[in-house]
């Protein structure tokens, strides 16, 4: 009898600390909006939530622009005031508090005049594939997540002076140069999707930005990047792999 108490116990224990285990990256401390309050709130209300950082796009006259994330959903943080120390500071998987206001630019739902504290915590999200969401209104519930597109198509971006296609434009008009964004178009299902490697997320020097200078028309392709919105989907890319 005192050993089945002792093993009823033991069990009774172990389910505790699961439940306390279970919180983990969407624990969120008092007076910190869930995912779902920060979807419900209104255009331009003060929002505060709790993230992880999961990519820096660039930093200038102390104010950063950071893509974050938690369990639930993810946040689009721009021009937030950052001090130049601070910004070293902030790691893939630092966890942040942020207070600011909800605002939206084009589609994109972003926070803006934001300040931030750093907090004990970390959580580096998975890709998740939306591949099959494009075309679907389902797909801008995941925006701004790091996700991943695979087995797209590469086709022409537009045509360079000799009236050749191309795979990729610097720039949405092809009127930039080497170090700017660059514009390519992939499709899937017959339906075109224009993606973009931003050049203050992933600049000239990095291994996306060559391998999307080295894409070819036809060209099948698996992806991962953070899902921006500017009227409609334009991905910012941080991988490119040619299958």
């Amino acid at each position: 009898m005192r050993k089945r108490l002792s093993l009823l116990m033991l069990l009774a224990l172990m389910l505790v600390c699961v439940g306390c285990g279970s919180k983990g990256a969407d624990e969120k401390s008092e007076g910190v909006m869930t995912y779902a309050e920060y979807v419900a709130a209104e255009l331009d209300s003060q929002v505060v939530i709790e993230a992880y950082v999961q990519a820096k796009q660039s930093w200038w006259e102390d104010k950063a622009t950071v893509y974050a994330q938690d369990k639930d959903g993810a946040y689009f943080l721009y021009d937030m005031a950052c001090s130049e120390a601070d910004y070293d500071k902030l790691k893939v998987g630092t966890k942040i508090k942020v207070t600011g206001y909800k605002a939206e630019w084009s589609g994109e739902v972003e926070i803006i005049d934001a300040t931030f504290e750093i907090e004990d915590g970390n959580y580096v999200a998975k890709a998740e594939d939306v591949t099959s969401l494009l075309g679907t209104d389902d797909l801008i519930k995941h925006q701004n997540k790091f996700v991943s597109f695979k087995g797209m198509t590469v086709e022409a971006a537009g045509q360079d002076m000799e009236g050749n296609d191309v795979a990729y434009l610097y720039k949405w008009d092809g009127s930039g140069s080497d170090g700017d964004d660059l514009y390519f178009n992939v499709s899937l299902n017959g339906q075109t999707y224009t993606f973009t490697v931003e050049s203050y997320l992933c600049d000239n020097t990095t291994d996306v930005y060559a391998a999307v200078k080295n894409l070819n028309i036809g060209d099948q392709v698996d992806m991962e990047g953070f899902l921006y919105w500017y009227e409609g989907v334009n991905p910012h890319i941080t991988s490119v792999t040619v299958k």
